[in-house]
């Protein structure tokens, strides 16, 4: 698992827990709005050794509730079981962040009970994946996959959408309403522009225009929030 940054400690990452964040590196998507642009389109530059890991991980027992693993997308690499394995085996409650586009992992890891938190991104509404992702003709299949697997898991879980001007509209969200009715804990993230992005020029909504983006999608996901407003 190539590994290229360690959170030490968050407590915004993984609700109601102490936690560090690892990011992975590699993506399948091209989200023009993403954050972590040097996971994604760059080669690997400061890949973190597996022993640093362990022993931070076995240093920050009793101090640490949970790991939080996210990317770039983590379960695009091959050992990304094996790592959830070991990041399990030090005791941790695990949260991994996934875009849903790797079902299968995703049903392997539930089902060995690896998991005590998945948050997964919706990026649009089923007709805007193609615009949000940078892959005009991308298959959305493996994601609707994932949001029935993990609505009907029994683990805890969020969604969670970055709204971004220009690649999304109100219609978006009530159709994102539509496809995740009922969800247990669904979030409106605004977009921020972290200085490695990959695309220029985008802008986040403004408070009033995000509240009717919340609107659009409460009526039927009555859970939703506005994340970072």
């Amino acid at each position: 698992m190539i590994i290229e940054g360690l959170q030490k400690t968050t407590l915004l990452d993984y609700p109601g827990c102490v936690a560090c964040t690892l990011f992975s590196h590699g993506c399948n998507l091209r989200c023009p709005f993403c954050h972590n642009a040097g996971l994604v389109i760059r080669k690997p530059e400061n890949v973190i050794d597996i022993e640093e890991i362990s022993a931070f991980l076995q240093k920050r027992k009793g101090i640490l509730d949970g790991v939080c693993l996210t990317g770039g997308e983590p379960l695009l690499q091959k050992d990304a079981l094996e790592f959830i394995r070991f990041l399990k085996s030090f005791g941790y409650k695990i949260k991994l962040d996934t875009n849903g586009f790797y079902p299968d992992k995703l049903k392997s890891a539930i089902d060995e009970g690896l998991l005590d938190y998945i948050a997964m991104d919706i990026k649009s509404s089923k007709e805007g994946y193609g615009r949000t992702v940078g892959i005009p003709d991308i298959d959305i299949s493996p994601a609707e996959e994932s949001v029935k697997l993990i609505m009907s898991s029994g683990v805890d879980y969020e969604f969670r959408t970055t709204a971004v001007k220009g690649l999304h509209l109100v219609s978006d969200f009530e159709k994102i309403g539509e496809w995740i009715a009922g969800a247990k804990r669904y979030f409106i993230q605004q977009f921020i522009d972290s200085g490695d992005i990959i695309s220029e020029g985008l802008s986040a909504f403004s408070r009033e225009e995000t509240q009717k983006l919340l609107a659009a999608v409460s009526e039927r996901v009555p859970s939703a929030q506005i994340r970072g407003l």
